[in-house]
C-alpha cells in the first residue's frame, strides 16, 4: 500500500529578505517544492525519500513555540492513527536559532538550533522523522511558511490540497474535536475533494533570518542596563525564601573562586532572560568574602546579569533594590537555614521556590540546564 506522507515543519528564525519579503503562502493546487533537508537520524531527506508516499502532509513546526509544544502530542497521535492507512509524517524545523530574542524562549525547554531537535522529539515520542532547514531557510520560503505550526497536505500527484493549522486547539493540550488536518487526510483517502482548503495558521511567526538584527539589538540593548550587587544578612535571607514577589524564585549561591559556578552563570543569566516574560525571576548570591565586593560586582557586570524591566516590579513589592547579593551576615549556617537547611555548603548550589515559599527543586554541583528549565516550567504551570 502507498503511503500518506506527513512532514512536520517548524519555521526558522531567519530568512535572507527584508520584512516587506516574508514569502507568500503557497497557493492550492501548487507542485510541492524540491528539498533537501538533514534529518535527527543522521540522513539526508529529500522529496524522493518520500517517493511511495500517497499523500504528503507537511507541518512546520518547532522546538519553542508554545502552540508547537502544545501541538507534539496530537502530531504524533495522528501519525499513530494514520500511518496504517499509508500516512507518514515527517518534522521539519525551519527556524534560525540566531533570530529567536531570548525572552521568546520561555515556554519550552528547548531552542531551536539543530542539535536540540532531537532531545524535543524524544521527550514529546515522535516516532517520526524531524527535519532541519535552519540553515537557508529555502523549504520555508518555497512554501510560504508563515507560524508553528502550519500544515501543507499534498495529494498523490503532490499537488497542494489543504494548507493551515492543525485544528482548534491553539495552546491546549486537551483533545479536539475539529482537526482540519485530519479531515484533509481522511477526504483524500477516501478519493473526495478537502472540504476547506484554507485556513489561517496561528502560532509563532516564523524566525526569518532577516529578524537577527532585532536579536543583536536586544542583546546591545541588555549589555547596556546597569549591574547592581547589594548585601544580604539573614533578615533578607529570610525574605527572599518568603518570596511574595508572585514569581517563581531561582536562587543561585556562587562564587568567584568556584569553577563550576563560574562555567554555569552565562546558562543562569540566560535561563533568567528567557523566562523575563513570565513569572520568574533569578537571584544570585556570592559567598566570597565581603572584602571581594568590587570583585564579585565586577565579574557580574562582565556576565551582564542586569535586572529586567519585567520583573523589577515584583522586586520592589518585596522592597528591594538588587537581584544580586554578597553574603554579608556572618555565619553561612543563618543563610543555609534561611533558605535551603539542607544545603551541605559545597557550591554551587541552584534552587526554585514557589510564590508560596516553598522549595520545590535543589541542585548541587553544576546545572544542566534543560533539567533547570523544565522544572521552571513545572513551577509554572
Amino acid at each position: 500500500m502507498k503511503r500518506i506522507f506527513l512532514l512536520l515543519l517548524p519555521i526558522l528564525t531567519g530568512s535572507a529578505f527584508s520584512n516587506q519579503d516574508v514569502p507568500k503562502v503557497l497557493g492550492i493546487g501548487s507542485p510541492l517544492p524540491a528539498f533537501s533537508l538533514p534529518g535527527t537520524d543522521g540522513k539526508t531527506h529529500t522529496e524522493a525519500t518520500y517517493a511511495d508516499a500517497k499523500i504528503l502532509c507537511l507541518i512546520f513546526t518547532c522546538n519553542h513555540c508554545p502552540d508547537s509544544v502544545a501541538a507534539a502530542a496530537r502530531t504524533e497521535q495522528i501519525h499513530q492513527d494514520y500511518k496504517g492507512k499509508g500516512v507518514s509524517i515527517v518534522a521539519v524545523n525551519a527556524n534560525n536559532p540566531k533570530s529567536l530574542r531570548p525572552d521568546e524562549l520561555g515556554y519550552s525547554p528547548y531552542g531551536d538550533s539543530f542539535e536540540e531537535m532531537k532531545p524535543f522529539a524524544d521527550s514529546h515520542g515522535w516516532t517520526f522523522p524531524y527535519l532541519y532547514d535552519g540553515e537557508t531557510q529555502k523549504f520555508a520560503t518555497a512554501c510560504g511558511a508563515q507560524s508553528t505550526p502550519h500544515v501543507f497536505v499534498f495529494d498523490a500527484n503532490r499537488k497542494l490540497r489543504y494548507t493551515g493549522r492543525m485544528d482548534d486547539a491553539g495552546r491546549s493540550s486537551e483533545p479536539v474535536e475539529k482537526s482540519y488536518l485530519r479531515d484533509a487526510l481522511d477526504a483524500l483517502l477516501a478519493g473526495k475533494e478537502v472540504g476547506e482548503t484554507v485556513t489561517r495558521s496561528f502560532g509563532c511567526s516564523t524566525k526569518w533570518l532577516f529578524k537577527g538584527g532585532s536579536v543583536e539589538k536586544e542583546q546591545k540593548a541588555w549589555e547596556q542596563i546597569p549591574v547592581t550587587l547589594d548585601e544580604l544578612d539573614a533578615p533578607l535571607a529570610q525574605k527572599l525564601r518568603a518570596n511574595k514577589s508572585g514569581n517563581v524564585r531561582v536562587i543561585n549561591f556562587w562564587s568567584t573562586t568556584c569553577g563550576p559556578c563560574v562555567a554555569e552563570f552565562p546558562e543562569l543569566i540566560d535561563t533568567y532572560r528567557r523566562f523575563q516574560n513570565r513569572n520568574v525571576d533569578f537571584i544570585s548570591i556570592s559567598m566570597d568574602p565581603i572584602g571581594q565586593k568590587a570583585k564579585v560586582k565586577k565579574f557580574l557586570e562582565s556576565r551582564h546579569a542586569a535586572l529586567s524591566s519585567r520583573t523589577k516590579a515584583s522586586m520592589e513589592k518585596e522592597e528591594r533594590t538588587s537581584n544580586n547579593y554578597i553574603w554579608n551576615g556572618g555565619n553561612p549556617d543563618k543563610l543555609a537555614e534561611a533558605i535551603c537547611p539542607e544545603w551541605t555548603g559545597a557550591l554551587p548550589l541552584t534552587v526554585i521556590i514557589s510564590p508560596e515559599g516553598k522549595l520545590l527543586w535543589k541542585h548541587s554541583e553544576q546545572i544542566d540546564v534543560v533539567e533547570l528549565r523544565a522544572q521552571i516550567l513545572k513551577g509554572l504551570k
